[in-house]
């Protein structure tokens, strides 16, 4: 692993030298402003003003941008396209506070039983559900027979008398409620 790291450091250090060492031919003269301009004083040899080369005939070869010592862009590949989305599952939609959806069926269930000191109440959204009633003998899983949507995840449909409540398992808040789910 040191070994890759420094090759790849040495690579990295050299690469604008050898860029710059490529842009300079054989034959090409360095730019005016690096040389020394003529002495033209007394004591000094003057020399005669030397000819500047024209521009260059464009040299023999294939013809891409940028020029003879210039490869061509290598091709791209083809770009991925993202996976088409998943279609959607068909459950009825649920929509929190909306009441019964179109296609509810009540069931017939056994009568509730109430834990002690509890009796019916007309639960409504936003109301705090008892701790007592976030346990497994309360939680209603058979959604699909009613005809209500899946709960979202952190959510529960939770049975209390002859209703059924949406309940926030983090706030025990109850998001929905629909009346008369059971008789």
């Amino acid at each position: 692993m040191k070994k890759l790291t420094s090759i790849a450091m040495m690579a990295i250090l050299l690469a604008p030298a050898l860029a710059e060492a490529q842009q300079h031919r054989p034959g090409d003269r360095p730019s005016q402003s690096g040389q020394r301009p003529p002495s033209g004083g007394p004591g000094g040899p003057q020399r005669p003003p030397q000819p500047q080369p024209g521009p260059r005939p464009p040299a023999p070869g294939p013809s891409h941008p940028g020029g003879p010592g210039m490869r061509p862009p290598a091709p791209r590949p083809p770009v991925a396209r993202p996976p088409a989305p998943r279609p959607p599952v068909a459950r009825p939609p649920h929509r929190p506070g909306a009441g019964r959806p179109p296609n509810f069926r009540p069931i017939h269930r056994p009568p509730f039983q109430y834990p002690r000191g509890y009796s019916y109440r007309r639960w409504s959204i936003g109301g705090l559900l008892p701790v007592l009633f976030l346990s497994s003998s309360y939680y209603y899983d058979d959604w699909y027979g009613l005809g209500v949507g899946a709960p979202p995840p952190g959510y529960r449909w939770v049975r209390y008398g002859p209703d059924l409540l949406l309940v926030s398992l983090r706030t025990r808040r109850v998001v929905d409620v629909i009346y008369g789910a059971f008789y």
